[in-house]
């Protein structure tokens, strides 16, 4: 999430509203808005979205280390910046209790078990559908150009992802589809979670429908996906097939299968990653885990087939990594 752009592009939408401007206007004050966006906040709703967007960065900036720490020390410090994210959350809806990206940050920074987490952004997807009505675009249109849009989109999301966390694999698909039905070109990646929901419920055709809507652009989830459905309905030899492609098209596919690693909350948008990298097959792992750990055999198999455990070694070998 770059909050700043996105505080940006309030500031400059209600502005246009208000004075009416035409295009050529819009861009030049898009521009003047951009160099000092302070000088065109007018209420409350607009200083609890500054807050909110300051606290993202600070997140992410303070993300940067983590590398370099412990386990120890990444929790303590992780403990530490999701008490500031929620601190700086209560901050923002002191100005505006309607502040979507408020709501879903400080009940992602609350770190509660998944069925927890589900009731409270189910909760805040109902108030705001009260208030607002569902989310809707002109035809052909993007729902993700309306940018007073883009919370509840990612409210929609973290809720799909939510459902998979905790083994409601059609309601994940559901709400997926809502977010990839208003936003053709899915920033979020709702049409991931979509994927791994649709392997886990061994519904091949509506996983190669989906793959067609996106234009088979291929992908770490796709992949793993594909993986996992084949080896669930026991076809092993496109369960084979599926295993070579993420060992082949994924960075360090297969290490990341047999070795996956913490990966920290999405706070709010899953992290931008290069496509079969081996950052986008960690986070696919990642998400993908509730599902494996539900198909134990699956890792066994993986390891068993020949060629797969020397070339996850080979990989940690040469990336500097554990086996």
């Amino acid at each position: 999430m770059d909050g700043r752009e996105e505080l940006v592009l309030r500031l400059a939408a209600k502005r246009r509203a208000k004075l009416g401007l035409s295009d050529s206007g819009y861009a030049e004050l898009l521009l003047a808005v951009r160099e000092e966006p302070e000088r065109f906040m007018e209420d409350g709703s607009d200083e609890a979205f500054a807050v909110v967007a300051r606290a993202v960065a600070a997140l992410d900036e303070a993300r940067e280390g983590d590398d370099l720490l412990d386990d120890g020390e990444f929790f303590s410090q992780r403990a530490k910046r999701m008490e500031r994210l929620g601190d700086e959350c209560v901050r923002a809806l002191a100005l505006d209790p309607n502040c979507t990206e408020a709501q879903l940050l400080l009940a992602l920074a609350q770190d509660p078990d998944p069925d927890l987490l589900l009731n409270a952004l189910l909760a805040i997807d109902d108030d705001a559908t009260r208030r607002l009505g569902p989310v809707t675009q002109e035809a052909g249109a993007d729902a993700w150009s309306d940018v007073f849009a883009r919370g509840r989109l990612r409210v929609k999301a973290a809720i799909a992802r939510t459902c998979l966390d905790s083994a409601r694999y059609r309601m994940a698909d559901s709400v997926a589809r809502q977010v990839t039905g208003a936003t053709h070109a899915d920033p979020l990646g709702a049409r991931h979670t979509s994927a791994l929901a649709l392997a886990r419920l061994e519904d091949e055709a509506a996983l190669d429908a989906l793959e067609a809507s996106f234009g088979r652009r291929g992908d770490s989830w796709t992949q793993l996906a594909r993986l996992i459905l084949f080896y669930k309905l026991g076809r092993m030899g496109a369960a084979r097939r599926a295993l070579k492609g993420l060992d082949t098209l994924c960075e360090g596919g297969v290490y990341a299968l047999l070795r996956p690693v913490m990966v920290d909350t999405y706070l709010p948008d899953r992290p931008a990653a290069t496509p079969y990298s081996f950052e986008e097959v960690t986070l696919a792992v990642h998400e993908a885990d509730p599902i494996v750990v539900d198909v134990p055999d699956l890792v066994t198999w993986v390891q068993d087939q020949p060629g797969m455990v020397q070339s996850a070694r080979a990989f940690a070998d040469n990336s500097g990594l554990e086996w």
